[in-house]
């Protein structure tokens, strides 16, 4: 019988054997399980021209999920606005939520190799919080992940990276995120 091994993202190992023991000590908390960890994280992609173009909702939706790893889901208007031209019910956009494994890999990938291919990157903004210790951040070209062929996109198109974190406030997820190794622009100003 042929033993099967679990696979075990490396970022999840990283956090499990030194983030989380230095967040414990670095926040002051009594119990390692108040911690603050990454829970989920959302992928959204805007597709305004699928109500001309129903091809680009195709092509959205196989970039996301190329990016992911996990297929993506077709986000449809919930009220029609007739200056928009939007009708309800029309495919407006592309979305994806990450847990787990996946969740992990994506976050490793995203701060390891993506970011460092932004042009003229120079940190992240850490005043994207939204006061309940999530962060958002959007990215304009989905080209800076290298899942992604060039010369296969028809558009650029940019999306929104949303990381849900278990912290109660801003600095306790800052801190989580700094450690997970995002590069913020300004380091001292949470500290």
């Amino acid at each position: 019988m042929a033993t099967t091994e679990t696979y075990f993202p490396r970022l999840k190992r990283q956090y499990d054997e030194e983030i989380r023991p230095a967040l414990k000590d670095e926040l002051e908390l009594d119990s390692i399980m108040r911690v603050p960890k990454v829970t989920k994280i959302t992928l959204n992609m805007g597709v305004g021209d699928a109500k001309t173009d129903a091809k680009a909702m195709d092509a959205a939706i196989e970039e996301l999920s190329t990016i992911s790893g996990q297929h993506a889901q077709i986000r449809r208007a919930r009220k029609s606005i007739a200056s928009f031209k939007l009708r309800e019910g029309m495919a407006v956009g592309a979305r994806v939520t990450l847990r787990g494994a996946k969740m992990y890999e994506f976050l490793d990938r995203l701060v390891s190799i993506s970011l460092p291919r932004i042009r003229d990157f120079r940190g992240l903004n850490p005043d994207s919080f939204d006061g309940r210790g999530n962060y958002s951040l959007g990215v304009r070209e989905q080209i800076i992940f290298p899942e992604i062929d060039y010369d296969s996109v028809g558009s650029i198109r940019g999306l929104d990276v949303t990381i849900t974190t278990s912290a109660k406030t801003d600095e306790e997820a800052f801190a989580l995120l700094r450690h997970l190794g995002l590069p913020f622009a300004t380091e001292a100003r949470r500290d």
